[in-house]
């Protein structure tokens, strides 16, 4: 079994490997970089539900295909999402900063980010194939709780993310911080509730009776843990956060004083 884990966690960062590099020929020949984001989320979709039904004694049984289906349905909807405005613009402010920042050595420093971003989607598309293959082949309770959790997930995300739209089409916020509906909770419910999905895994991955019944469900904590990482530390927040204040200034600053960083919380007054 052991060997079996390690081919597919192989496998799997090799391919996430290639589609990268991949992410990164299509930013150097369009020159938007906003398609990145996009390339990554059907990248991981597509490795995830792939390593999801990779066989365990015959055809894929109704867990694995259950998870595959929670992942395929999760990528899609970010996904398209993403597409649609990346499509609207002519570049994503975050990489854009970043390509100012590297001058001359940008096409390089990219590359080598996009595989690093591939390095750490590993622990992502791992903790899928380890639930899919939790022992019992019967659904339990607690797999649908894991679906009812990334569907809160996506459509917490779905909600936050059509507050923003609505908010900056409106020409009289032309200028202004959004701070309506979620986005008086959290200063990124989007990215909350993103992370908030990844929850379902360890939940439909792990005994609940004995967590060392299956060890290797213990894996499928690395998605939450990885992606509140990349979100708040890495790729989500904090180059977001820099475009916004160098964009909307003492605004956002007032709006950071008063507004939760991350988990949803009571606004100060």
């Amino acid at each position: 079994m052991t060997l079996t884990y390690l081919a597919a966690l192989v496998l799997m960062a090799a391919s996430l490997s290639i589609l990268m590099a991949c992410a990164w020929s299509v930013q150097q020949r369009t020159g938007n970089s906003g398609w990145v984001d996009t390339i990554w989320t059907f990248s991981l979709g597509l490795v995830g539900a792939t390593g999801a039904l990779w066989p365990i004694a015959g055809a894929p049984n109704a867990r694995q295909w259950l998870v595959a289906a929670l992942v395929v349905i999760w990528s899609l909807q970010l996904g398209i999402h993403i597409a649609i405005r990346t499509a609207g613009i002519t570049d994503d402010p975050r990489y854009a900063a970043f390509a100012k920042e590297w001058g001359r050595n940008a096409p390089r420093r990219m590359f080598i980010f996009l595989q690093n971003q591939a390095l750490g989607t590993i622990p992502l598309v791992f903790a899928i194939f380890v639930a899919a293959r939790f022992p019992h082949h019967a659904p339990r309770p607690q797999d649908f709780l894991g679906v009812l959790i990334l569907l809160v997930g996506i459509g917490g995300e779905a909600l936050a993310d059509a507050q923003l739209k609505t908010f900056r089409e409106n020409p009289a916020n032309k200028g202004r911080v959004c701070d309506v509906g979620l986005w008086r909770w959290s200063r990124h419910p989007n990215y909350f509730f993103e992370w908030f999905g990844w929850l379902a895994y360890p939940v439909i991955g792990l005994s609940l009776d004995d967590p060392l019944a299956y060890p290797w469900g213990l894996a499928t904590l690395l998605a939450p843990i990885f992606m509140y990482w990349i979100l708040v530390h890495v790729t989500g927040i904090p180059p977001l956060e820099e475009q916004m204040l160098r964009s909307r200034g003492e605004r956002y600053r007032d709006y950071q004083l008063r507004t939760s960083r991350f988990f949803p919380l009571p606004p100060q007054a």
